[in-house]
């Protein structure tokens, strides 16, 4: 283990004092943030005048909605049921961007479902709640009790609104948090690709110029690989960790500085828009410069402390997994070109992974979804997508599950990628073939 601890230090130290390693260590974050800034700014703009349809079957709500009259929002009722493929597919409402429905369970439930084409920014959704939770209030108060409106909206319960895509109405794909899980799988993957080619170049290089020869007279084959591997694991993680730094400070100030918390939803309780001035608060409220959709989903609804933990967990296991397949890629290769064309598998393996990512924002429940989270080729990416989503109630143990096959899986691969190393390592002048990997895997 001590000859293992001195490669692997030589390796750390090879890796944090060269010029990519620096660059990349600060022009990745700096791009991150530049990236989440635009989205900031312009990624929660959406169309600023909206037109309504309101099916209201039952005259719940007497053709009457709000007292005074928003420019940026113009109600049209319609005194009969609206199918939702109908309003996504006939004529007469293809003027419309979305579709509130109105039935007699909204007041005993406090549900209700809008149907929209383009989702909405966070303004006009609490425009919207806002305007239809006010008209049940007076409705309420006008049939079912005694107290003055202004009584009742300080015991009242909230109204919850649920708005959904109507191409999507049951609202089977992910919202913007399982694309931040999505982002962080992404991650891994290209640190992991980064580091797996750096693991490559490493040991071809000392193999075609022969300077393993003179370490394997010094340590053992399972030892230099195992250094290998965690030296520039080690420098992979310092390189991670300088992300969290600078990009937790460049959130941090574009939060205190650029996008200030202004009189944001989350810091308003239910009673303070139950008083007689939540109309004024509700103005300043849809003019603050922080209801962009992305600052809420940064700043409130993404639990960095879980997902940077389970992120550090995938990628050390996720590493060594393909890691020792970069390692024993490299010692068996007869010629550095020859390795080459072996490199487009597992390229495309690191895709397949990518493509589960994104199959599991989708299909979450669907059976090969589950297949790729306890995969160990692609478990990271979508571990990460449906940490970010949430596990359903007493389905945490997945998680745990997938990591353990993960780290069996990396355990099993550095046994049979030390066989190759060790068998591989000083071959040389042959073209790969797969019973040379066969031969290598079974001698001791």
């Amino acid at each position: 283990m001590r000859n293992s601890l001195l490669i692997a230090a030589r390796e750390w130290k090879e890796r944090i004092s060269s010029r990519s390693f620096i660059l990349f260590s600060f022009i990745g974050p700096i791009s991150v943030l530049a990236i989440t800034f635009l989205l900031f700014t312009y990624g929660g703009e959406s169309k600023s005048n909206w037109k309504v349809v309101i099916a209201d079957p039952e005259g719940l709500l007497d053709d009457k909605i709000m007292a005074n009259e928003d420019n940026s929002i113009q109600y049209s009722f319609v005194n009969s049921y609206v199918e939702i493929e109908e309003f996504r597919d006939a004529k007469m409402y293809q003027k419309f961007d979305a579709l509130l429905e109105v039935n007699g369970k909204v007041l005993s439930n406090k549900t209700a479902y809008v149907f929209y084409r383009e989702k909405p920014s966070v303004d006009m959704q609490t425009k919207i709640q806002y305007h239809y939770e006010r008209r049940l209030e007076e409705i309420m108060v006008d049939e079912f009790t005694d107290l003055s409106l202004i009584d009742f909206r300080k015991i009242k319960q909230p109204l919850n609104v649920s708005f959904r895509d109507v191409y999507d109405p049951e609202d089977t794909s992910s919202d913007l948090r399982g694309w931040v899980g999505f982002f962080f799988g992404i991650v891994i993957f290209i640190f992991i690709f980064l580091f797996g080619m750096t693991i490559l170049r490493s040991v071809t290089r000392e193999k075609s110029n022969r300077i393993v020869e003179v370490l394997l007279a010094s340590v053992k084959p399972r030892e230099l690989l195992v250094g290998k591997l965690i030296g520039i694991g080690l420098a992979a993680i310092l390189q991670f960790l300088i992300w969290i730094l600078i990009i937790g400070i460049g959130l941090y100030l574009m939060r205190e500085l650029i996008f200030p918390d202004m009189l944001d939803a989350a810091n308003l309780s239910a009673q303070q828009l139950a008083i007689e001035g939540g109309g004024l608060i509700q103005e300043n409220l849809n003019n603050a410069s922080g209801s962009n959709q992305f600052i809420e989903l940064v700043y409130e609804r993404i639990q960095f402390g879980n997902m940077i933990t389970f992120f550090i967990l995938f990628f050390i296991a996720g590493y060594f997994f393909y890691g020792a397949l970069f390692a024993a890629l490299g010692s068996t290769m007869g010629s550095e070109s020859d390795g080459q064309q072996f490199v487009i598998p597992l390229i495309v393996v690191l895709f397949l992974s990518l493509y589960a990512g994104y199959y599991s924002l989708y299909f979450p429940e669907n059976g090969l979804s589950q297949l790729f989270h306890y995969l160990p080729f692609t478990s990271p990416v979508v571990v990460m997508v449906k940490l970010s989503q949430g596990y359903d109630l007493g389905h945490a143990y997945e998680i745990y599950v997938s990591l353990i096959v993960l780290m069996l899986s990396a355990i099993l691969m550095l046994l049979l990628a030390s066989r190759l190393y060790k068998n591989g390592i000083l071959q040389f002048g042959h073209r790969l073939r797969l019973k040379h990997l066969l031969k290598w895997l079974k001698k001791s």
